[in-house]
């Protein structure tokens, strides 16, 4: 009988760590910890729910189960701070974004993350495993720094420092035809550089109002949303030069795909200044197409990859120009990309909409021919 209980407690706590929990509203932590908490509502962390991105919005407004008045799967990454997560995530059951909700506001906070023990992995997706003590936060620190406002273990916390406290939610996700949707593709024990260390890299500032620890950890998060001149270090841009013609090599640098989102699109614009006019070459374009039936479909339709021309990690991609260069032409390489292909934005109703049809700078390189 004692070894019943004992596994039904055990089943109960795995399952208990992806459902509703309560957590300290990230403003709390504003006192203690303003500069990293002023790189937090900027984040994308932050804005990571339907009221706040219109592209996530967008696509959510399509989806079968918000027609259906259901669930809402997409919290489980979106808004796992939500007071009623597991009706959202949990078939049989309702659960749907309401703005009025402050915990669904919270989308990924500052206390969520930070109570991340560990990561249970799944063939569909990966899930974090929160320590049930409420006020019990992990970080990084050196030194333990001993708070009067919260249990503090700032040490020993390995999926803090090898970056699987990410790989929770970035790490796969399949939908049901068994297609990674989205995939980082990362092992962070591996692969050296792992997701904190380039997402999150120390800045100046201290961690915390309390006690000068000179740097902290950037809890802006570098991405495709923000601060991605941040990532840039680790795209190299080149030119070899021929007699008849030149090629230009993107040398992905990073442990992922260039792009992860099949939203995403990359475009490398290439120029030639000559005698005072620029003369603009071809534009070479990096995406990766999911779909079913050789046609484009959403996430929760595609059955296979359709076209993948993204620049994977540690890929060094040769792009070949047909044009002879002269002494004293200057080149110039500027590689881009959109948070939504604009062949889609029409059809997600966003044509109008800033975010989704900037064009972002990732990385410029200009060469002078002598």
């Amino acid at each position: 009988m004692k070894k019943v209980l004992f596994i039904a407690l055990m089943a109960f706590s795995l399952f208990a760590n992806e459902q509703s929990g309560v957590y300290a509203p990230s403003s709390e932590c504003k006192t203690c910890h303003s500069s990293i908490y002023n790189e937090f509502t900027a984040s994308q962390h932050q804005n990571a729910t339907i009221f706040k991105d219109p592209i996530h919005a967008a696509v959510w407004k399509k989806h079968p189960k918000n027609h259906k008045k259901q669930q809402y799967g997409c919290a489980k990454c979106h808004t796992p701070a939500a007071d009623n997560l597991d009706a959202m995530i949990t078939k049989g059951q309702k659960g749907l974004p309401d703005a009025n909700n402050a915990t669904q506001n919270e989308a990924i906070s500052c206390a969520y993350c930070h109570r991340i023990t560990g990561i249970k992995k799944g063939q569909k997706r990966n899930s974090n495993i929160i320590d049930p003590k409420e006020k019990r936060y992990h970080g990084t620190l050196k030194n333990a720094i001993d708070s009067p406002y919260h249990e503090i273990a700032t040490t020993g916390n390995e999926p803090m420092a090898n970056g699987n406290v990410c790989v929770g939610c970035h790490s796969h996700k399949k939908n049901k035809a068994n297609l990674n949707v989205c995939s980082t593709n990362i092992n962070n024990e591996l692969d050296g550089a792992n997701c904190v260390s380039c997402h999150m890299p120390q800045v100046k500032g201290s961690a915390s109002d309390m006690v000068d620890t000179k740097k902290h950890a950037f809890h802006g998060f570098p991405g495709s949303h923000s601060n991605q001149e941040m990532l840039a270090k680790y795209i190299n841009i080149s030119m070899v030069r021929s007699i008849n013609n030149f090629v230009i090599n993107v040398d992905n640098q990073s442990s992922h795909a260039l792009l992860l989102h099949p939203l995403r699109l990359a475009v490398l614009n290439v120029s030639v200044e000559r005698d005072g006019k620029k003369i603009k070459l071809k534009k070479e374009v990096f995406v990766r197409v999911i779909g079913k039936d050789g046609k484009p479909a959403m996430p929760w339709v595609a059955d296979k990859v359709i076209k993948n021309s993204m620049i994977q990690h540690n890929e060094k991609r040769v792009i070949t120009y047909d044009f002879k260069l002269q002494k004293g032409d200057k080149v110039t390489a500027d590689l881009g990309y959109f948070l939504v292909n604009p062949k889609v934005v029409k059809k997600l109703g966003l044509q109008d909409n800033k975010v989704a049809t900037k064009r972002h700078t990732l990385k410029v390189e200009k060469f002078t021919i002598n």
